[in-house]
């Protein structure tokens, strides 16, 4: 299958007003806020012991493991992250840190690869001994995908080596001879063992992730069988009852056709079956990819991106179960989510997958994150009443404030290293053609039939819908540029030098441009109006409410803008809904007010919990902020699916 290729990060430079304010986090504030975190720096933030484990591990020190099992995963991702902030904006002292942290983990590495702090100090006899829980592949495969992204940025390969020595052992220890049917319980290695491939081109790396993939799902289920196993250890108390669909493994991969079970695992092994299906051109692996995706964004999937509506196993239930005060949603599923996408996307040339990857990007992804860069959300509810956020109940998960760290934290250098990787969702590239998938402000430099180009984009994206693009070359560059048209554009205008396109040519969701590209400004213009957006009738919890966007963007309703008990406010639709930008507010955002109604609460007595009268309304202004920038100011209530008056 001809996948279009991504341009690496050194050729791409982000100037955008919407994003820049957190691209800038990333390499000012969350990367050492999260390296203070990860070696323990920080007073009142609950202790990582990520850098402890592996100098204990390496024999620098002496004491306990710490943390949960895939505790070095933690690790893995701030470098994966600080790999691409490297590789946009060289830093020679972060580095040199990275170079530090690099030659501990050669330490902690076990003489035949072996490489997990947790089974090291821990359990050292227990190694690949529980696959359900262990997280060994995980951890592994997070670490694979950092070095390959440090070698991407600086060239320096030890890192690559010592994964090479995990990824070796990974084939040994998981062959035809010594073990064919194991497989991970948490889904990443895959990805991690096809990067690894594409580096080196060492086949038996490409040849592994494949072999998980296809032994997922066989019969007797491995996990099952092996919790009989006499001398199994349980590590997770919940996992006492193993239900098979928790880990994808209930089926093989090319018969499932539902999104099941934990939403972070399978959107990990949804990546996979894409990057393996193009590799071998599998076409029957890419339906199954396919069919999965269009479960999953057609019914079970939040109108912010996120998925995952169960907060117990943080797992998809059935179809159009979409509850908004309890969900889970977790910012990990929606980076995933977006994963897939992208790869669908290169695999099959269709924008529809990136309508679903933007609308995560815009929404789910940024809420996971403060302005300031230094709290975080794991949950990502649409509706929220914090007096009910209590401990054990069924809204536990749901936190109305973002929280500084978490024991399991896997969100927070998730988060990372999808900022820090931005650019790489913005294009992708054939050797004729480029194609633009995100309107973001950023200069690329590419080759186009071996002629190097410039491309610029300029614009104001998500508030405005236009979109300036200009070319620039030495030499004539005869091509294509491939212009992405999301599925909410009804309407749209390209200009050549001012000079309007009577032509259509529509490509799978992209505008296609054919032209000289030497020195030329094309220009993209679409309306770009809030919108009422309604549910499938379906879903249960949405009937009779309405959400607002624009473009991509969902907006929701807060306390701190509106009053208290945010349920009884009703939307007046036929109304106008009138934009306003605001520099004061959030760092300078859109808001939008509306007309509604509020059903009065006053004339009801305190002990009166029912009675028979009718409600009584009063005439209210709605006003709504974008979801992502929710509960950066006071506590209160979030409300996004509004009630509509008919």
């Amino acid at each position: 299958m001809n996948k279009l290729a991504i341009i690496p990060l050194k050729k791409i430079e982000i100037r955008d007003d919407f994003w820049d304010r957190y691209i800038g986090l990333v390499r000012k504030v969350i990367i050492p806020y999260q390296w203070d975190i990860l070696n323990d720096r920080l007073e009142g933030i609950e202790t990582s012991h990520c850098i402890q484990n592996f100098k204990i591990a390496a024999q620098r020190e002496k004491g306990e493991f710490y943390g949960v099992v895939f505790q070095d995963s933690d690790l893995a991702k701030w470098l994966e992250a600080v790999a691409f902030s490297l590789a946009a904006s060289p830093d020679q002292e972060l580095e040199d840190r990275v170079d530090e942290v690099i030659e501990l983990i050669g330490e902690a590495q076990e003489e035949d690869g072996y490489l997990n702090t947790y089974f090291s100090i821990k359990e050292p006899g227990k190694r690949f001994q529980n696959l359900m829980e262990g997280h060994e592949l995980y951890c592994a495969g997070h670490f694979m995908e950092a070095a390959v992204a440090y070698y991407h940025a600086t060239g320096k390969d030890k890192l690559i080596h010592i994964m090479k020595g995990f990824a070796d052992l990974i084939c040994r220890e998981f062959s035809a001879e010594n073990n064919s049917k194991g497989y991970p319980g948490h889904q990443e290695v895959e990805i991690g063992l096809y990067k690894l491939y594409e580096v080196t081109g060492e086949v038996r790396y490409l040849e592994q992730a494949k072999m998980f993939l296809d032994r997922r799902g066989e019969k007797p289920n491995y996990f099952l069988e092996e919790k009989k196993k006499p001398d199994f250890k349980q590590i997770f108390d919940e996992f006492k009852n193993y239900d098979i669909t928790y880990s994808q493994s209930h089926l093989p991969i090319r018969e499932q056709k539902t999104a099941e079970g934990h939403a972070v695992r399978a959107g990990y092994m949804y990546s996979a079956m894409a990057d393996i299906a193009a590799a071998y051109d599998d076409t029957e692996l890419l339906e199954a990819c396919e069919t999965l995706w269009n479960n999953m964004v057609d019914k079970r999937m939040y109108i912010t991106g996120s998925v995952g509506s169960s907060g117990i196993l943080e797992r998809f239930t059935t179809d159009y179960d979409l509850p908004n005060n309890s969900n889970y949603s977790e910012t990990c599923a929606s980076i995933a989510l977006a994963l897939f996408g992208r790869r669908m996307a290169q695999i099959t040339k269709n924008a529809k997958y990136y309508d679903v990857v933007e609308k995560a990007l815009y929404n789910t992804v940024l809420a996971g994150i403060a302005m300031d860069g230094r709290s975080f959300f794991y949950v990502n509810p649409l509706e929220v009443w914090p007096d009910n956020c209590i401990p054990r109940t069924s809204k536990e998960h749901v936190k109305p404030v973002r929280q500084s760290w978490f024991g399991v934290a896997c969100c927070p250098p998730n988060i990372a290293r999808t900022l820090a990787s931005l650019g790489e969702y913005i294009y992708f590239a054939e050797k004729d053609a480029i194609w633009i998938n995100l309107f973001i402000s950023s200069k690329v430099k590419t080759l186009m039939n071996g002629q190097e180009i410039e491309l610029e984009m300029n614009t104001k994206f998500p508030y405005d819908g236009k979109i300036v693009l200009h070319t620039r070359s030495k030499d004539p560059a005869v091509g294509k540029l491939y212009i992405r048209i999301p599925e909410y554009v009804k309407d749209y205008s390209i200009e050549v030098d001012g000079i309007v396109r009577e032509d259509k040519l529509f490509n799978n969701g992209y505008y296609e441009l054919n032209t000289e590209l030497m020195n030329k400004t094309i220009t993209l213009s679409f309306p770009m109006e809030p919108r009422i957006v309604r549910a499938n009738p379906l879903v249960k919890e949405d009937v009779g409410k309405v959400a607002v966007m624009k473009g991509p963007l969902v907006f929701c309703m807060e306390e701190v803008d509106n009053e208290s008990n945010l349920p009884a406010y009703f939307l007046d639709t036929n109304a106008e809904l009138k934009e306003q930008y605001d520099e004061s507010l959030l760092g300078g955002t859109s808001m939008i007010r509306c007309k509604g109604k509020k059903i009065r609460s006053r004339g009801w007595e305190t002990e009166s919990l029912y009675t028979e009268k009718r409600p009584e309304f009063e005439e209210k202004e709605l006003t709504l902020i974008p979801y992502p920038y929710w509960g950066n100011r006071k506590t209160g209530e979030m409300l996004v699916w509004i009630k509509e008056i008919l």
